[in-house]
């Protein structure tokens, strides 16, 4: 489902580009502010301040001409100029403190989030991650949320102090000349119209990019996810020459974008020189009829100067609050998503395992109506050993997560001594079940790390539990021993030694039940044999369901079952089964074959070599 699926639904997830400004969105987010109202409040508060302190500058520049400098009283000048530097040294410290107080509240605002996003991961069942990339979901809980840090620690708070300070400087320009101002304002419609026409065509330009980006990381997490399938098919040239494309795609979607910033830019400026020229010429005029002083049209230029400053700055605070929009969409398109596998509200307790675990008439399908596993009855006693095999796609792997409960059946029921298991919390329910899967999963760090998975064990269990699983020999061969860093996915080890160390996490939690997935289908057979005995002692006296394909590791379970096409159709140990003379006993046969041919090809060959 996931092989066939990440390109598409990325793509599809990543190019929603989003409203500029969606209240239904805003209204989520603002909740995440209501912890932080009073540090808010204060930020606020420091902002109206300085952004008053902006605007008194031109104003003292008015004063300081008009009655200081022209009647030549350069002590009042001075005691001006000492006020001006006191304002320019309080809004310093003022300007420092809300810029770092509103980078406080972002980082707290992407702590909480990302706190809640990976806890309603962790939460999300199996089918949810088999569906969608990883990829994904880690740009979620990075980059989209670094863009709603983006928008709601700087951006809308520059939106907000650039709308105070435009209003601002309106108020204070009609205040000192009504018909000046006028004049100044008069290039603001075409300014808007051209701001609207830059705003229509860049949105569509970084549409445009955000497609081509999700095309390129899509392409990306493939082929260096795959690079051994590339390079052993020789794909190098033929994945450059797409990634080449995809790449010019982008750039030339990126190219656009520059050239419409080139054009809005320099349009911007020019009408808002167009407005200081005739501010000049207007105000020039009037100051030789002394109808407004000298201080009052140079003060007119510098606010003229503030006013088209956040103009030009609308379409990058555009852009950054679009962008947050549909990064908080994404995010909450996941936090939407329902845990399908829900805890009881009331969950029963259940003691040490005494008897049995039962399938009673268990159906399930992946996908409706298409049922991979139909009315399996099943009792596995307590301490007894079951084998369950069939062909690929038989329903294996399906009856085990079911029984730890990564999905839940459309009909019938598991039983844990009676309970059903969805009547208990799913803690209790996992922790007593150990799992072994043919594909281990190991994680960065050292090898004592992945054996405790990060539990209080003491070095002694650790140690214990290699050892009877024959892990001991190799990792005391490795440099630090137990504290080596077996790298990402454990990239350190061979595909044997990540089986035989997930064998010591295993008996490490001393689980109920254990449940081995095909866990010796990557050993070779000298380790298979050293791990066997252990296994012995693993498995013995202790619930194990073992699916294996190499039938010849499972002769001694207590009893075998033999699924076929979703169904249980022999049960019995091996000798039953065999005289039985049916599914099972071909499985058998061929396997024996296949291993007879294998001997004889070894055989000749090294033959062969002794003849050479």
């Amino acid at each position: 489902m996931r092989k066939g699926g990440i390109k598409g639904f990325t793509i599809a997830e990543d190019e929603i580009t989003g409203k500029a400004y969606d209240s239904r969105l805003m209204k989520r987010l603002l909740v995440y502010l209501k912890p932080y109202s009073s540090q808010i409040w204060l930020a606020v508060v420091l902002l109206l301040v300085t952004a008053s302190g902006r605007l008194v500058g031109p104003y003292l520049t008015k004063i300081a001409i008009d009655n200081y400098i022209l009647p030549g009283d350069y002590s009042g000048l001075l005691r001006l100029a000492l006020l001006f530097v006191g304002i320019l040294f309080l809004m310093f410290f003022l300007i420092l403190a809300q810029t770092y107080l509103m980078q406080w509240i972002g980082q707290h605002l992407m702590f909480d989030l990302r706190r809640q996003v990976i806890t309603h991961l962790q939460k999300l069942s199996v089918r949810f991650h088999d569906r969608n990339p990883v990829g994904r979901l880690v740009t979620r809980v990075t980059t989209d949320v670094e863009s709603l840090n983006e928008v709601l620690s700087s951006g809308l708070v520059a939106i907000f102090g650039d709308l105070f300070m435009l209003v601002g400087i309106v108020i204070v320009m009609l205040y000192m000349d009504t018909e000046l101002a006028l004049v100044t304002f008069s290039v603001v419609p075409p300014l808007f119209y051209v701001t609207f026409l830059f705003r229509k065509r860049v949105r569509e330009s970084f549409r445009n990019i955000r497609k081509r980006i999700a095309r390129i990381n899509a392409f990306l997490q493939e082929n260096i996810s795959g690079m051994s399938i590339v390079q052993l098919f020789s794909r190098e040239e033929r994945n450059f020459q797409e990634f080449d494309k995809l790449n010019h795609a982008h750039l030339d979607a990126f190219l656009k974008t520059i050239f419409y910033f080139a054009i809005f830019y320099p349009t911007v400026s020019f009408i808002s020189y167009l407005a200081m020229g005739a501010t000049i010429a207007y105000g020039g005029w009037e100051t030789g009829t002394a109808v407004i002083s000298l201080g009052v049209l140079i003060a007119f230029i510098q606010y003229a100067q503030y006013f088209f400053r956040p103009i030009s700055d609308l379409a990058e605070k555009y852009n950054i609050l679009q962008g947050a929009m549909a990064a908080a969409e994404r995010i909450f398109k996941i936090l939407d998503e329902k845990p399908e596998i829900l805890p009881p509200a009331r969950p029963e307790y259940l003691g040490a395992l005494q008897n049995s675990i039962e399938f009673r008439g268990v159906s399930f399908a992946y996908n409706e109506d298409e049922y991979v596993l139909k009315d399996i009855s099943l009792e596995i006693e307590k301490g007894q050993t079951i084998a369950i095999v069939g062909a690929t796609g038989a329903g294996k792997t399906s009856m085990i997560n079911l029984l730890c409960r990564f999905y839940d059946p459309q009909k019938g029921q598991i039983l844990l001594d009676g309970i059903d298991i969805r009547s208990l919390s799913l803690e209790d329910l996992r922790e007593r079940i150990a799992i072994v899967q043919q594909d281990i999963f190991i994680f960065s760090g050292s090898i004592a790390h992945n054996i405790s998975l990060g539990e209080d064990f003491s070095q002694e269990r650790i140690e214990s539990s290699a050892r009877h699983v024959s892990a001991h020999q190799f990792i005391e061969r490795l440099e630090q021993g137990y504290e080596t860093d077996v790298r990402e996915r454990g990239s350190l080890l061979s595909m044997g030694q990540r089986q035989l160390l997930a064998f010591a996490r295993a008996l490490a939690f001393n689980p109920e039940i254990l449940i081995l997935d095909e866990a010796t289908a990557s050993v070779d057979s000298l380790t298979e044999s050293l791990i066997q005995d252990a296994l012995d002692k693993l498995l013995s006296n202790r619930t194990s369901i073992v699916i294996a394909h190499r039938l010849s590791t499972i002769k001694h379970s207590d009893q075998i079952v033999v699924l076929h096409k979703g169904q249980i159709r022999e049960k019995g140990t091996h000798d039953e089964l065999l005289k039985l003379d049916g599914i099972y006993r071909k499985l058998y046969e061929i396997q024996y074959e296949d291993h007879i041919h294998a001997g004889r090809q070894e055989v000749t060959s090294s033959s062969t070599q002794v003849e050479n």
